[in-house]
């Protein structure tokens, strides 16, 4: 933030060169953005926006040669929210969408959730009625504040034309200070077409929040601290980093990395912190909770010292908070303060972005390097002995085999987002990522639709780069119009549906819990040919395979194809997502299915109530 700041000083000093001229709000919107770096916005107009959008258009007429402000019109708001967060979370950079009144916000809300609760940073800009027509139930109208207000990080109802510049300007700040989320604009279309001098500097008074957030990018770990931390991380004998979303937000992976090099450290990650470390390193155990891996979570159970870094003890993470690393003592780093010790109470904290604590940390150091051998040799052990797999012998293509395929054809070098539901569960336990922001995911809204959209924004925001769509035929069906935004733009997406006819998660819930009642799941009926579909939106590659021989050919055509391609893959209706840890269980009650051994299969279970592994060092 002080960073921040300081450049926002040193450009004020410059004078604007458009500072003095006369300008309607709608120009000094649009003025903003591009001052601000904004190349792409996705949007759907209307009425109460349509302003803004003239102005575009003018601001890229006016721009000759130069590189446009580019335009991308999805199907709906929602795909606009989606494509604006895929953007963000791909790049680090803000994604921006803008929608009309009434119901073109109201589409908006499910993705300035999913951003708020995943801490992405978007700006949404909404047209409202005009001021005079406000509170009247005027044609189109909405409370936007008051709806957006329990879903965003803020949400400003612009209604004084003379701080329109300060307002955009604020916005984006907050947006991507602190722990990023997103910020909603409500702009009434007279606001919109006021005039006014444009001064080109500027932000408003936000003194409460500039404080917090400078207080914490300044925050330092003093000696005491330190030796606190290397105190508790040398009386252990089997620590684990615990890693989440922060890790990427706050670009701390190559901190973290030598954090782990310098330690020789075992490495989890959250759903959110894939690609936060190199899953193909030795020492990552890859992603822990629900539906982590067994030796990830068996990790977990047998560690006596978890460093959780940008991570928030979520329910899918620690379902039976009690019995969550029962044997750990915790220490929590982490930029929101209002997550230490909301769920697990901890024996150190730090209130800083992981960058800078981690920074500080290892500055701290000195010459200790504890010898965690031990260690290291048994969650090797454990990542040979309870190692994913499935079942490789039925007729039916699995899920699971696709995604290993698909795997070692990326070599963890691609740009994956996901719809939710078990495609997305087994994206995440199959497929590699070597670098942060590849893996884009819905993860604490575990919102359906997100996967297709999100994969738009990000391949927008890294143009040649390989991007893919990893999806459900539940999940695909919610935002399915943007497959002609793909080709309407010629956006060289891949989309990848494993197709199980059903809602296969929620199915496979039915399955354990509820006796095998479907209902509501059973897709079997329905009547859509998305190759059909693919082909009438314009796509020159759309195919579907059913057969096991097929999937290898078959993916290295589709990640091969110049344009937008679309495979679809019948897989086994039947699977189920293993491992996995029931709502409100332990670890110890973890489901690892037929093919994945369980320390109760081997006998290598811990039941006997002592404190810690036994036989094992």
């Amino acid at each position: 933030m002080a960073t921040l700041m300081k450049a926002s000083n040193a450009k004020a000093k410059e004078r604007h060169p458009l500072a003095g001229t006369k300008m309607t709000g709608a120009d000094m919107i649009v003025q903003v953005l591009a001052d601000e770096g904004v190349d792409t916005i996705f949007g759907y107009s209307g009425g109460a926006i349509l302003p803004t959008y003239d102005a575009i258009f003018r601001y890229n007429e006016s721009r000759g040669d130069a590189e446009e402000m580019r335009l991308v019109v999805p199907a709906t708001e929602q795909g606009a929210g989606f494509m604006a967060a895929g953007y963000a979370r791909s790049s680090g950079k803000v994604g921006v969408f803008l929608v009309t009144s009434g119901p073109g916000a109201t589409n908006s809300v499910t993705p300035i959730r999913d951003c708020q609760a995943d801490s992405v940073p978007v700006v949404l800009i909404c047209g409202q009625v005009p001021r005079a027509a406000m509170g009247t139930d005027a044609f189109q109208e909405a409370p936007i504040f008051n709806i957006m207000s329990s879903c965003a990080k803020h949400v400003f109802l612009l209604t004084d034309e003379t701080k329109i510049e300060e307002t955009i300007r604020s916005a984006f700040e907050i947006a991507r200070s602190g722990r990023p989320g997103p910020v909603v604009i409500d702009v009434p279309k007279d606001v919109q077409n006021a005039e006014g001098i444009y001064k080109g500097e500027g932000v408003l008074p936000l003194p409460g929040y500039r404080q917090r957030v400078e207080e914490v990018d300044g925050a330092s770990l003093d000696k005491d601290a330190i030796k606190e931390f290397y105190a508790l991380l040398s009386a252990s004998k089997r620590p684990l980093i615990y890693a989440g979303g922060g890790v990427i937000n706050s670009n701390a992976a190559s901190a973290l990395e030598r954090f782990v090099e310098r330690f020789e450290i075992p490495v989890v990650t959250t759903l959110m912190g894939i690609g936060g470390f190199d899953t193909t390193s030795e020492l990552s155990l890859h992603m822990l909770g629900m539906h982590g891996t067994a030796f990830a979570n068996y990790a977990v159970e047998d560690c006596d010292f978890i460093f959780a870094v940008g991570s928030r003890f979520d329910d899918r993470v620690a379902g039976k908070v009690k019995d969550f690393a029962p044997n750990a003592r915790i220490a929590h780093l982490d930029v929101d303060a209002s997550e230490i010790g909301k769920v697990k109470n901890v024996d150190w904290s730090h209130i800083a972005d992981a960058k800078r604590g981690l920074t500080q940390l290892l500055r701290g150091a000195g010459r200790l390097r504890p010898d965690f051998s031990a260690w290291r040799e048994h969650v090797a052990e454990l990542k040979k002995k309870h190692a994913l797999n499935y079942n490789r012998k039925s007729d039916a293509i699995q899920a699971e085999h696709v995604l290993s395929v698909l795997a070692e054809i990326t070599r963890g070098e691609a740009f994956v987002s996901t719809g939710v539901g078990q495609h997305q569960m087994w994206a995440a336990q199959y497929l590699d990522f070597k670098k942060p922001r590849l893996f884009m995911t819905s993860g604490s809204m575990g919102t359906m639709g997100f996967g297709l959209p999100a994969a738009i924004g990000a391949q927008l925001a890294n143009p040649g780069a390989l991007v893919i769509d990893v999806d459900g035929d539940g999940s695909i069906r919610m935002n399915l119009g943007e497959l002609e935004t793909l080709t309407t733009y010629d956006v060289p997406v891949k989309v990848l549906l494993l197709n199980n006819m059903g809602d296969g998660m929620v199915r496979q819930w039915q399955d354990l819990f509820y006796a095998n009642r479907y209902s509501g799941t059973d897709k079997t009926l329905h009547k859509k040919d998305f190759i059909k579909a693919a082909e009438a939106d314009g796509f020159g590659f759309a195919v579907r395979i059913e057969k096991p021989s097929q999937v290898r050919s078959a993916l290295k055509k589709f990640v091969g194809f110049e344009g937008p391609a679309f495979l679809e893959v019948m897989v086994d209706p039947t699977s189920h997502v293993y491992p996995m840890v029931g709502p409100g269980l332990g670890y110890k009650e973890m489901i690892t299915g037929d093919h994945i051994p369980s320390r109760e299969d081997d006998g290598d279970s811990d039941d006997d109530g002592s404190q810690g592994p036994t036989g094992y060092f």
